[in-house]
């Protein structure tokens, strides 16, 4: 029999600082754990069983490059290492020995160095935003307060790949549609600056008044030859400008308006606004984050401008003892149907269920839309290229074919 000496959290979130007689380290932790108490550091009072890390010294650690991906995978094995009854420390080190980033592995093992100091996990984990947002550490917290912070890391990474999936939709909505208007602006300007240049040439002799289409695309194609430096610079400038006009509060809440109002896109947008709302709030209050937090969160990780702005609205009205609902039904992102859902969750003391439906009708929503914006997208590009490269030749042929109406008649 051996005595190792922990550092623990009691069922009702208490730190605790003891020590236990057990046969080996894995016995002393399945005991706490049977007693309902979460293990942050244990260690045999001989000795203490782990090092400081490799992350150490003077060296500067290089930065963390942790993907979504990385990050879910390290959360379902923290949660399953917790659940099998490892020490959080233990935990920490074998996770960041298999840790393929060196900053992540650095940021791993001075995790597992404030925790065997004695630091909480999750004021650990606030030391490190680049890798954990707030919504991360503010849900360990609530597990450490509420001894299940197995369960909790469990609900995060099932959060964690569902925001995943929903950014993935995303991309694939908009990679089409972006792809293909590279392709017509690289074919038009091709045309433009390499193909009409010779055919100006010919024009020049057959000394036929030019209609106004070949003129125009004549005029469009010298302007791209002669002052395309201009152009280019016209374009930096505007990137620049709107690049700066979104860093102001208001300018980001005026552009998260018009893209929630956009054509075609706006509504995709608004469903996919409304669904991270509902399953970030969700997820949230299930970890037993209190409300005011939880919509503290909420509005910083929103995303957008115009529903953070009805979050905070919503945050003031319950500080106000008033309703949460009221204020959501002035946004315009959120519809009725959304607004009474969460009153009726209100009332009912089912706010989080109520709420992780509307993440599940609105993540259905998002695949329809991006379904119907795929079909609408595939004709709509085929058209706008047909145009635009059909205007240009047809440009090239009408001065011909008024040549040869001419040369019909003097005959």
């Amino acid at each position: 029999m051996a005595k190792f000496k922990y550092i623990a959290r009691d069922a009702n979130g208490n730190r605790v600082e003891d020590t236990i007689t057990a046969d080996s380290q894995d016995a002393a932790s399945s005991a706490l754990k049977r007693q309902q108490i979460t293990v942050l550091s244990i260690s045999e009072e001989k000795a203490g069983l782990f090092s400081l890390g490799k992350g150490g010294g003077a060296k500067k650690d290089p930065k963390p490059r942790v993907s979504s991906a990385d990050l879910v995978i390290f959360t379902r094995q923290f949660s399953t290492m917790i659940g099998a009854g490892l020490p959080v420390m233990e935990c920490l080190d074998i996770l960041a020995e298999q840790a393929d980033d060196p900053g992540f592995k650095a940021c791993l093992y001075k995790l597992c160095n404030d925790v065997r100091t004695g630091t909480d996990l999750s004021t650990a984990l606030g030391r490190h935003p680049r890798v954990f947002t707030d919504i991360y550490v503010n849900m360990i917290r609530a597990g450490e307060a509420s001894g299940q912070l197995d369960t909790i890391l469990l609900r995060l990474a099932e959060y964690l790949e569902a925001s995943e999936s929903l950014k993935r939709k995303i991309k694939s909505a908009m990679t089409y549609p972006v792809i293909s208007m590279v392709m017509i602006l690289g074919i038009t300007g091709f045309l433009l600056v390499f193909i009409i240049p010779k055919f100006e040439k010919i024009f020049s002799n057959m000394g036929v008044e030019l209609p106004l289409p070949t003129l125009i695309v004549l005029g469009i194609s010298n302007i791209l030859q002669n002052s395309w430096y201009f152009i280019i610079l016209v374009m930096v400038a505007v990137f620049v400008g709107v690049t700066q006009f979104k860093k102001q509060p208001k300018g980001r809440y005026i552009w998260d308006s018009m893209m929630l109002k956009m054509p075609v896109f706006g509504d995709l947008f608004q469903k996919v606004a409304v669904s991270r709302f509902a399953r970030t709030f969700a997820t949230l209050l299930r970890s037993g984050v209190a409300i005011l937090g939880a919509l503290d969160i909420v509005s910083s990780t929103a995303g957008n401008a115009v529903l953070e702005e009805a979050v905070d609205a919503s945050r003031e009205a319950i500080r106000q003892g008033e309703t949460l609902a009221k204020p959501l039904s002035d946004c315009p992102i959120f519809p009725p149907m959304v607004v009474r859902m969460i009153a009726v969750g209100e009332r009912s003391g089912a706010l989080e269920t109520l709420l992780e439906k509307i993440a599940e009708f609105y993540d259905e929503q998002v695949d329809a839309t991006v379904e119907a914006l795929t079909s609408l997208i595939e004709p709509l590009m085929i058209g706008l290229m047909g145009f635009v490269v059909g205007g240009i030749v047809l440009s090239v042929f009408l001065p011909i074919f008024k040549m040869q109406q001419s040369l019909g008649k003097s005959r």
